[in-house]
């Protein structure tokens, strides 16, 4: 249970960063006070288990999600919002955030103040400044660039987020939350504000994502809008098909009237029927994959109760429990 005098609800989910969610905790509590409540999901650590310590050591109010196996940074945020959205209260906020210190407690008031406008459901974080390689830095700005081009929308927030209580409830609806946080925002019709914040540096340790698994983490945003990929993917190849048509009725027009060197055709009209099959068999091979990827992903509803292995509660969430009964 969330405690119903607590105004902001944080989630962050956890994978073998047991010094850093500490520190986090200690900041939460320090900046917000007894109005925040911490939803912690360990997301099948298995070398640094996450228990509620760092929260007892903090003072603070919160509920640590035991996952039965690792599911993904995604996943475990899609799992503790689907936590929150049966607990919550309508006026309580909800805070998404990660658990390295990349995304500053101290930033949190900010967001809270945009969220406080009658015509935003969710305030994202769109970063200032960051504190990442220049390879990263290049590789993002060019993934924003083909994500706008490939789906039509643009991109330009991560996890960190705050949202209200019917936000929540929306996203946590939605089987597009858990292959990507940002996406499903997008694609939630919700009514979205943006609040530019820097980026803070890590608390300790370094980055668990590997560049195959940030590019992995960019096309599964894409993933979202499978349907929208798919048309935009199928008229690219429909026009470069018949490019290819009116190329080889060029070519073969030429070689009729004589205007062709010799061997000049043969190549000509060989290269356009290739990039005419080849257009078809990606059109063909787009549409039997979005459907299998739409049909085995995004289905159905995340039951989040299917992957939690237990529930704990830090010492002053469970002494407020115990005195409410």
């Amino acid at each position: 249970m969330i405690p119903t005098d607590a105004r902001i609800i944080v989630v962050t989910p956890v994978y073998e960063d047991f010094e850093a969610s500490s520190r986090l905790f200690q900041e939460l509590q320090d900046e917000l006070g007894d109005s925040v409540y911490i939803v912690a999901v360990d997301d099948g650590s298995v070398k640094q288990p996450l228990d509620t310590s760092g929260m007892d050591l903090a003072g603070a109010r919160g509920t640590v999600l035991k996952l039965r196996r690792n599911v993904g940074h995604q996943k475990a945020i899609a799992i503790g919002l689907g936590y929150v959205s049966t607990h919550i209260s309508e006026n309580q906020l909800v805070v998404v955030m990660d658990s390295d210190g990349e995304d500053l407690p101290s930033s949190i008031p900010k967001l809270l103040s945009e969220l406080q406008k009658e015509d935003v459901d969710v305030v994202v974080a769109r970063r200032k400044s960051r504190f990442e390689t220049m390879r990263f830095k290049t590789f993002y700005k060019v993934y924003k660039r083909l994500f706008r081009i490939i789906t039509g929308r643009t991109i330009s927030f991560g996890n960190f987020m705050a949202m209200k209580s019917r936000g929540v409830r929306r996203l946590s609806a939605m089987p597009e939350l858990s292959i990507h946080v940002a996406s499903a925002v997008l694609a939630s019709k919700l009514r979205m504000g943006t609040c530019p914040l820097d980026r803070g540096p890590r608390y300790a340790g370094q980055s668990k994502m590997n560049f195959v698994g940030l590019a992995l983490h960019g096309f599964k945003g894409m993933m979202v809008f499978a349907e929208d990929v798919l048309v935009r993917v199928g008229i690219a190849s429909a026009i470069v098909a018949i490019l290819s048509v009116l190329g080889g009725i060029t070519a073969v027009l030429l070689k009729a009237i004589g205007y062709s060197t010799p061997g000049w055709f043969s190549v000509a009209f060989g290269i356009l029927v290739l990039m005419f099959i080849q257009t078809g068999v990606l059109a063909l091979m787009t549409l039997m994959l979005t459907g299998v990827v739409r049909s085995g992903s995004v289905t159905s509803e995340l039951d989040y109760r299917n992957f939690i292995e237990k529930v704990l509660f830090s010492t002053k969430a469970d002494a407020q429990l115990e005195a409410a009964s």
